[in-house]
């Protein structure tokens, strides 16, 4: 693309070069915000904050005990599997500081799910919140974790909510199984004993690792990006300079209901305003609407970040319409296609246009943006993002012309260095500094993009990753299944749901015998909705299922 055509499409106020290296790490970010900002509000949950000076305090103190007490070092894994709460960003930056790399880890993972990840990741330590320590205590042998740090949903609440909100949690609620992993310590008792022992600072500069965030990429199983503190800093600068000018500094409020454990949450709320001196209202329970809109109620909240099923959800809620939309400035949606009805009816409610962006974990996640004062939605994903390049492919290699599509192929300083131990993976996906990311596009004369179709057979559940290889594996666990083939299928809530195809060995099997035994082995937005038995299933001549025929 030339880049003097394009420029003229970015609004004036947005750089279209930000500069990578203006910060050795994220722990220098860290540092500076929470000096500038030190007596703002950094994160709101259940009625709790914490202040970015308190953040600072109490994420040394996490720091100084990973360092002191369990003897890490420069680059050991530190998972986190933690729903939104105040533990997350302490655990978060304390890990950062103590110049870990984190591994961010989904609390619904069923046991099998787990122990990939921790074994792959080579993961040595990790905070877990206690409902979901059975599922850690299944798996804790085979892998190479050796440190336990456990956490109450209402650790971080204050003595006395706290003590009501874990006891409501595991004794009336019942949502703590019961779980033996005798050698945890406790989340307060960390930072108990972190706060009177000695930080040493980390050297750290932008070709370490500061994640390992997981996914499934263009193809196969769940693979860790390699994403660098350069990475990340960059992102970051895009990011703010794509939305600075809707936003003062100090004064923001942003609504993050998406876990933190997800890419597009990780840096669009946490991390991008923290750089705005901003505050993160942290939703445990999205799901939980009626609750959601009531916390909604008691903030004047200035941005909210979602994807299209929460915003659709949020429209459905009796009260959202009511709530006091005057200092929001702006909304975002990605993770999965805005549809245009949500859209429209979220500016009609609202009164804010719902600002449509294109990420992938891989590139941190930022690479393109509705810019912020287009006047309507236009079903496309914006511009990318300040130093990022973007160019469509045919697949005989060649480069599209405008209004023709290919495969978006995406370069710039957010692009990961690869999967960890997974060079032939990396190999399929980064050619020459590029990054092929298996979605199909179309770049208009604008400059714009928009996203046609999907090159690879992923399935977007509400705006998460489902790998059909995953699915089919579990499938093929059973003893009663011959063949399996997984689809995605449009659905009006969640945007697509999972749909399998089943060759069973005997008419015994069932609908109901197959989907328990994928609950067992799946998390639940990755579970078939529907299922079908056929006799036969689609191949090539070589013997390859072929799904595009069954979708």
């Amino acid at each position: 693309m030339e880049k003097i055509w394009l420029e003229k499409s970015y609004p004036s106020e947005v750089p279209f070069e930000i500069d990578a290296d203006k910060y050795p790490s994220i722990v220098a970010m860290f540092s500076k915000y929470t000096t500038q900002f030190s007596d703002k509000t950094a994160f709101i949950n259940m009625g709790a904050s914490i202040s970015y000076e308190e953040l600072a305090a109490q994420a040394t103190a996490f720091a100084a005990y990973l360092q002191q007490d369990l003897g890490l070092k420069k680059g050991d894994k530190f998972a986190i599997m933690v729903p939104n709460s105040l533990q997350y960003p302490i655990a978060l930056f304390g890990a950062l500081l103590a110049g870990l790399t984190v591994v961010n880890v989904n609390p619904l993972y069923t046991a099998r799910e787990l122990e990939h990840q921790l074994k792959d990741s080579e993961t040595k330590a990790m905070l877990i919140i206690e409902n979901f320590a059975q599922t850690l205590e299944k798996v804790i042998d085979n892998t190479p974790v050796e440190h336990v740090i456990m956490t109450s949903l209402g650790d971080r609440l204050g003595l006395v909510k706290g003590a009501v909100v874990n006891c409501v949690v595991k004794y009336i609620k019942k949502m703590v199984p019961a779980f033996n992993l005798p050698h945890a310590v406790r989340f307060n008792e960390v930072l108990a004993k972190g706060k009177n022992q000695r930080y040493t600072p980390v050297e750290l500069c932008g070709d370490d690792l500061a994640f390992l965030q997981y996914t499934g990429g263009t193809t196969g199983v769940s693979k860790g990006a390699m994403l660098t503190h350069r990475n990340m800093v960059a992102n970051l600068q895009q990011a703010k300079a794509a939305i600075s000018p809707l936003m003062e500094e100090g004064k923001e409020l942003v609504v993050t209901a998406l876990p933190l454990y997800h890419i597009f949450a990780l840096t669009a709320n946490c991390l991008t305003f923290f750089t705005l001196g901003g505050t993160n209202l942290l939703i445990t329970n999205p799901r939980d609407m009626p609750n959601f809109v009531k916390e909604l109620s008691k903030y004047p909240f200035t941005a909210i970040t979602g994807v299209n099923t929460l915003f659709n959800g949020l429209l459905n809620t009796p009260g959202f319409g009511d709530l006091d939309f005057s200092q929001l400035k702006m909304s975002l949606g990605g993770g999965m296609a805005v549809q245009r009805p949500v859209a429209e009816r979220w500016k009609q409610v609202t009164g804010t246009r719902l600002l449509e962006g294109y990420g992938l974990t891989e590139c941190a996640p930022l690479v393109t943006l509705s810019p912020y004062n287009l006047e309507a939605y236009d079903g496309s994903i914006g511009l990318p993002a300040s130093s990022t390049d973007v160019k469509i492919m045919r697949e005989d290699g060649t480069r599209a012309d405008i209004g023709e599509s290919g495969e978006m192929w995406v370069k710039g300083p957010q692009v990961m260095l690869g999967y960890y131990n997974r060079q032939e993976a990396t190999d399929e996906v980064l050619k020459d500094g590029w990054f092929a990311t298996g979605d199909i596009a179309t770049m208009d004369d604008r400059g714009f993009f928009t996203i046609v179709d999907r090159k690879k057979d992923m399935i977007i559940v509400s705006g998460f990753n489902v790998y059909p290889n995953e699915i089919e594996e579990v499938l093929a666990m059973h003893e009663g299944v011959l063949e399996a083939a997984a689809v995605g299928v449009p659905h009006e809530v969640s945007g697509e749901i999972v749909k399998v195809f089943v060759v069973s060995k005997s008419d015994d099997l069932t609908e109901e015998a197959l989907v328990k035994h994928c609950r067992d082995n799946l998390t639940n937005y990755k579970v078939p909705k529907l299922v079908e038995f056929r006799k036969e299933l689609p191949k090539t001549n070589v013997g390859k299922i072929l799904r595009r025929e069954l979708r």
